[in-house]
C-alpha cells in the first residue's frame, strides 16, 4: 500500500471536508501520497452527501465518470466514503459495479484493511455506525484550503430524529468528543498560522461531556489564541444556551455571526417536520441574539414545498424572512429521503413546479433582503480577515468580515492571513466592496470591548 497515490473529492457540508482530512491523516500514515487530479491516483475516494437529491445526483455521475477512468486504468481502486455509504451500499457495489469499496462516516479507520482485501480481489465494505467513535486521537491533515482558515469537528451524529433528515441513519447517534483535544487542534492550528476556525456538529449547542457543556467549550476554546477567531455551525433553535449569547457579546474573537435554521415559518409545517418549537419561540429567540450581539448577522436554512405545505404556509415562511430580515440563507425545495419518518409518514405530494416556484420566490426575495442589508453596510468599517487573491483579480485580496460578509478590496502590502481594518463604499447582494486603512488585530480593533 506504501506508496500509493490517493485523491479524494468531497461533497456536501462542512463535516465532510472535515472528514476528508481525517481520512488524509489515516492515508498518509499508510505512506500513501495525496495527488490534486483523479487521473494521477491509484486510489479514489468520494466523499459524500445524502442531504439533497442534487448532491446524490452528482455523485452518481462522478462515479460514471470514474467507472469509464477504470477501463483505462485496470489497477485503480474507487471507493464511496461518508452519507451515501450506509444508505445505498448494495446498489453502489453489486448493482451498478461502480466501486470497490464502501465505507461509512464512522469506519474510516479500517480504510488500510478494506484496501488491502480489494487488493485481494474482494469487495471491502463497512457502514457499521458507532456510539463512540469521534476520531478525537487523529490529527486532520489538511492538504487543500486557504492556510487561513479551518473546521474541527466537536461531536459527530444526531439525536433529533427531524422528519425530513437522513443524519441519524447515516451518521449515527450524538456523541461529543473530549474538550482536551478540540483545545489541542486549536493550539496545533494556532501554530500553524491558522486564523479563523469554525467548530462543527450536526447540532453544536448539543455537545456535552462529563467537564463541559457548548458555553463552556466556546469559553476555554476563544482563550486558546485571542487572535483566531471562531465560528460554529450549526445549532439548532430548541436547545440554544442563551448564556453563550452574552459570551459571543463580550468575546472579541468570537465571531457576531450565527447560523441558526429555521427550515419553515409555519407551525404545522414545524410540526411535520418535528422541529421542536414554533414560530414564535423561534423569533423570540433572534430577538434575545440581537439584544445580547450588538450587530449580529444572521443565516438560517429554508426548505420549500415539505408535504402538505399549502400556498399559505409558505407565504408564512416568506413572512418570516421579512420579519427576521437574514444575511445569509441556504435554501433548499423538499427532497425525499428513505428511511426518514417523513418517507414514513407523509406524502410527497407538493407538485414539483410548485417547488420550484416557491423556491423562487424564496431566492428572489431572500437576494433583495441581502442586497438591501449590504447597503446598509457602506460607511461602516469593518475588520476583514483576508483569504487570498479575490477571483477576478489578482490585485484584489478578498477575506471575511467578522460577521461573516465576503469583502473586496485592494491588495497593496497587505498579505493573505492578515487582519485589515476596511471601510465599505459598495455592495452587491453577495459580496461588499471597500477601501484598505490599516492592518490590525483583534485585540487592538476591538480595544473599546469589555472581555468577560
Amino acid at each position: 500500500m506504501s506508496n500509493k497515490r490517493f485523491y479524494i473529492e468531497t461533497y456536501g457540508c462542512q463535516m465532510n471536508f472535515a472528514d476528508s482530512e481525517i481520512v488524509n491523516s489515516i492515508l498518509l500514515d499508510e505512506g500513501m501520497q495525496p495527488v490534486e487530479e483523479a487521473e494521477e491516483a491509484d486510489v479514489i475516494f468520494i466523499n459524500t452527501c445524502s442531504i439533497r437529491e442534487n448532491a446524490e445526483t452528482k455523485v452518481w455521475n462522478r462515479l460514471k465518470e470514474f467507472r469509464s477512468l477504470k477501463k483505462t486504468k485496470n489497477d485503480l481502486t474507487v471507493g464511496v466514503l461518508g452519507c451515501m455509504a450506509e444508505r445505498i451500499r448494495d446498489k453502489i457495489i453489486e448493482q451498478e459495479q461502480l466501486v470497490d469499496m464502501v465505507v461509512g462516516p464512522d469506519a474510516y479507520r479500517d480504510i488500510p484493511q478494506l484496501l488491502t482485501r480489494v487488493d485481494d480481489g474482494r469487495k471491502a465494505v463497512n457502514v457499521l455506525l458507532s456510539l463512540e467513535e469521534t476520531y478525537a486521537d487523529i490529527t486532520p491533515v489538511r492538504t487543500s484550503g486557504n492556510g487561513v482558515s479551518a473546521f474541527i469537528s466537536i461531536m459527530r451524529g444526531c439525536d433529533n430524529m427531524c422528519s425530513f433528515c437522513v443524519v441519524p441513519f447515516t451518521r449515527g447517534r450524538e456523541r461529543s468528543r473530549p474538550m482536551d483535544s478540540i483545545l489541542n487542534e486549536l493550539r496545533q492550528l494556532s501554530e500553524e498560522g491558522y486564523r479563523e476556525v469554525t467548530l462543527l456538529g450536526q447540532n453544536v449547542n448539543s455537545y456535552k461531556t462529563d467537564d463541559a457543556d457548548f458555553t463552556t467549550l466556546m469559553d476555554q476554546a476563544s482563550r486558546v489564541d485571542p487572535e483566531m477567531r471562531l465560528r460554529f455551525s450549526s445549532p439548532h433553535p430548541k436547545d440554544f444556551p442563551e448564556d453563550l449569547l452574552y459570551l459571543i457579546g463580550n468575546r472579541p474573537n468570537l465571531c457576531n455571526y450565527i447560523h441558526i435554521p429555521a427550515q419553515s415559518g409555519n407551525d404545522n409545517v414545524l410540526e411535520r417536520m418535528r422541529r421542536p418549537y414554533t414560530r414564535e419561540q423561534y423569533l423570540e429567540l433572534i430577538d434575545k441574539m440581537r439584544r445580547a450581539i450588538p450587530g449580529l448577522s444572521l443565516s438560517t436554512d429554508i426548505i420549500s414545498g415539505f408535504c402538505g405545505e399549502t400556498e399559505q404556509e409558505h407565504a408564512d415562511t416568506m413572512s418570516l424572512m421579512e420579519q427576521v430580515r437574514f444575511d445569509l440563507a441556504y435554501m433548499f425545495s423538499y427532497s425525499e429521503r428513505e428511511r426518514t419518518l417523513a418517507h414514513r409518514k407523509f406524502e410527497d405530494d407538493v407538485p414539483e413546479d410548485v417547488k420550484k416556484r416557491r423556491l423562487t420566490e424564496i431566492i428572489g426575495r431572500q437576494m433583495e433582503i441581502q442586497e438591501e442589508r449590504n447597503r446598509m453596510e457602506i460607511g461602516r468599517q469593518h475588520l476583514v480577515l483576508a483569504e487570498g487573491p479575490s477571483k477576478r483579480s489578482e490585485h484584489q485580496l478578498c477575506g471575511r468580515t467578522d460577521t461573516n460578509k465576503m469583502v473586496v478590496f485592494d491588495r497593496e502590502n497587505y498579505q493573505k492571513g492578515d487582519y485589515v481594518a476596511v471601510q465599505i463604499h459598495d455592495c452587491t447582494s453577495a459580496t461588499l466592496m471597500g477601501n484598505a486603512l490599516y492592518k490590525s488585530s483583534v485585540r487592538e480593533y476591538y480595544s473599546d470591548t469589555v472581555q468577560a
